[in-house]
């Protein structure tokens, strides 16, 4: 069994148009459902836009920590955007999410970023959760 380091608790009321809060209120936002899959355009935001800052967050951070391990140092005006997109399911069942991270890293060897992103890729969990999905429990309560 591995050990968990740490876990975020948030909860949400009312769907993608309703409210989502963490456990410490940190975290407290309005949920609204874009105009382009039938919401109202509402100021908000949504779950793509959250695992879009989520993302890019974590990437550039395991981007660092490749950095450190070949002795490289990403500068503090290197940028990660990631493009996350809500699409049909091809079984016509559900929704899928997909993804695209644009990396720029000024003031290194393109190459040397290349490596440092390729290696970002196997270090970063939401990578991960990309290649190989994650466990979900689920509990009525």
């Amino acid at each position: 069994m591995t050990k968990i380091m740490y876990t975020a608790r948030a909860t949400s009321t009312g769907g993608r148009s309703g409210h989502g809060r963490t456990d410490d209120g940190v975290l407290d936002v309005t949920l609204t459902t874009p105009k382009e899959i039938g919401g109202d355009g509402a100021r908000g935001t949504n779950p793509e836009q959250l695992f879009a800052v989520g993302y890019s967050a974590c990437f550039l951070g395991a981007m660092k920590a490749a950095a450190r391990k070949s002795g490289d140092t990403i500068p503090e005006d290197a940028k990660v955007t990631a493009e996350v997109s809500f699409r049909d399911r091809d079984d016509g069942e559900g929704f899928w999410i997909q993804a695209a991270l644009k990396v720029d890293v000024p003031g290194l060897d393109k190459a040397k970023v290349e490596d440092i992103v390729k290696r970002a890729h196997v270090i970063c969990p939401y990578s991960e959760v990309s290649r190989n999905g994650f466990e979900v429990d689920l509990a009525v309560v």
